[in-house]
């Protein structure tokens, strides 16, 4: 698109990279809504339905890394293309899969055209734009990213109802296309000069690390925490993970800086990317599953209730991009944690069965609180580095924040079969092996299997002990939540007030501080 003005293609950049950011949230909250609808088409056990999920984030974590490092040597354009490429054949063929074990070697193959695309995109819109430009742009990924999550459920929901499950891929195969061609016109192709081939070992070892912790986390409700196999596979992702650590404190140009944790700004970013995974994320995936499964919403009623908890992403990301000129913006996200905090602790007062509209007041604060930090985790994360690292940084922060999600998605799914497996065990009647093999079930939201496996309880029985088991969830996630909030707090955060200043051919980071000195330079002048 030779003939438009560069202000004019900038923009229709950030377009497609939006575009691009807003597919990815789709693609993880619309088939959250589309399980039970899954299931009951291709089958499944808990375990594998748990993948459904897990496989994308697995593979859009573990890959991300690497993806910006790729982007670095090879292209971003380039790169962002490759990974739009993948990610809308896979969203094709996810329309007509046959099994449960194809559909999640596929969602794991959309996972890695995510990773390609969003590393690529954001280094490249570093590129694009600089200074409060830069600020902009990365808020409207962050709003991109809010809009699919807010109305990702819904429009999931309404999908499922009118055309069934498998119209949700072909819905995010169509936004894939169209992002494809638009930055394909208009996205300019830039590299880094000094960066390295790509770090194989490393890649391997955490991708390994990460496989082995998920599929442990998720089978140990069902085989035994100190079973034989949990034991393994967890000891193996330690082993695999140590072996990462070392290989990249033995490479010249590693995927993961091992140095930049020693600066406090780096490692609060991290942080702040790993925080929203417990406090929110999961309840992306695990709402659905109580609206529809435990308390019998249907599957648009449960988008529309979901709407409540993501809306607030809308506007809020914005929001506080703007407030962060003028407030530090380690408080402003530890404020937004302690209020999703508060969120939890309040949802965990609502047990099933209670009136709907019961619901909207916490859910709206969950959302409410974790926009705040949403709206300015990307932008700090490249602005820690030089620009012609920031494939490498905002893969680091991404793999951060996405990695943690599947983990947290493991862990938090393992934590509510547990708790669950306790409240049966506390039921009249109830043996003791029989609620080890229902909790599972129960914990995804299938209560037909769960009372098959356990006739001397009621219905009411297993949906109070859901309840009881969600509530004790929901206290430990507000306390994770208030734990990152007062951790945030205490950081020194020079993060939130870099910005980019050129001299000549030069170009360091100065404070937000500095940036006002020169200006009263300029204007004494």
């Amino acid at each position: 698109m030779t003939s438009v003005s560069p202000r004019t293609r900038r923009r229709l950049v950030l377009a497609a990279v939006c575009l691009a950011a807003l597919c990815m949230p789709l693609s993880f909250t619309g088939p959250a809504i589309a399980i039970p609808s899954i299931a009951f088409d291709l089958h499944g056990s808990p375990l594998a339905l748990a993948w459904i999920s897990n496989a994308f984030m697995l593979s859009f974590g573990s890959c991300l890394m690497a993806a910006g490092a790729l982007a670095d040597r090879h292209g971003r354009k380039r790169l962002f293309l490759l990974g739009l490429s993948v990610f809308t054949a896979a969203a094709l063929a996810l329309a007509y899969a046959p099994s449960i074990a194809v559909l999640g070697l596929l969602r794991a193959v959309q996972g890695l055209g995510c990773a390609l695309a969003l590393s690529s995109g954001l280094a490249a819109l570093a590129q694009e734009f600089d200074g409060a430009a830069r600020a902009r742009a990365f808020s409207l990924i962050g709003t991109s990213f809010g809009t699919g999550l807010a109305f990702g459920p819904i429009a999931a929901g309404s999908l499922v109802a009118s055309l069934g499950w498998r119209s949700l891929f072909a819905l995010t195969a169509l936004a894939g296309l169209a992002a494809l061609i638009l930055a394909a016109c208009t996205m300019r192709e830039s590299r880094d000069p000094q960066a390295a081939g790509l770090d194989i070992a490393g890649a391997l070892s955490f991708t390994g690390a990460l496989s082995l912790l998920t599929y442990g986390l998720l089978q140990a409700p069902h085989s035994g925490w100190s079973s034989p196999s949990s034991c393994v596979l967890l000891a193996g992702a330690a082993l695999l993970l140590a072996l990462f650590l070392l290989v990249e404190r033995r490479h010249a140009r590693p995927m993961l800086d091992l140095s930049l944790f020693r600066l406090p700004a780096f490692a609060g970013v991290q942080l702040l990317a790993a925080a929203p995974a417990f406090s929110y994320v999961v309840l992306l995936v695990l709402l659905p599953a109580r609206l529809i499964g435990i308390e019998g919403y249907s599957a648009y009623a449960a988008g529309a209730m979901m709407l409540a908890l993501s809306a607030p992403m809308l506007v809020l990301p914005i929001l506080a991009g703007l407030a962060a000129q003028r407030l530090l913006a380690a408080h402003i996200c530890s404020a937004g944690l302690l209020l999703t905090s508060g969120g939890l602790l309040w949802l965990s007062l609502c047990a099933p069965g209670v009136p709907a509209a019961t619901l909207l007041g916490p859910l709206l604060l969950i959302g409410a609180g974790i926009s705040l930090p949403w709206g300015l985790m990307d932008g700090l994360a490249v602005s820690v580095v030089p620009v012609e690292r920031a494939g490498m940084a905002a893969g680091i922060f991404n793999t951060t924040r996405v990695a943690g999600e599947g983990i947290a998605l493991a862990i938090v799914a393992a934590l509510l079969a547990t708790f669950t497996a306790t409240a049966l065990r506390a039921l009249s009647g109830v043996d003791s092996s029989a609620a080890v093999l229902a909790a599972p079930l129960l914990a995804i939201g299938d209560l037909r299997q769960a009372a098959a496996l356990l006739p001397h309880a009621s219905v009411q029985e297993l949906a109070q002990a859901y309840g009881a088991a969600f509530r004790h969830l929901l206290q430990v996630l507000a306390a994770i939540s208030t734990a990152s909030a007062l951790l945030l707090a205490f950081l020194r955060q020079p993060a939130g007030t870099f910005a980019c200043s050129r001299h000549g051919t030069h170009e360091r980071f100065v404070t937000r501080a500095e940036l006002l000195r020169l200006d009263q330079d300029r204007t004494s002048l």
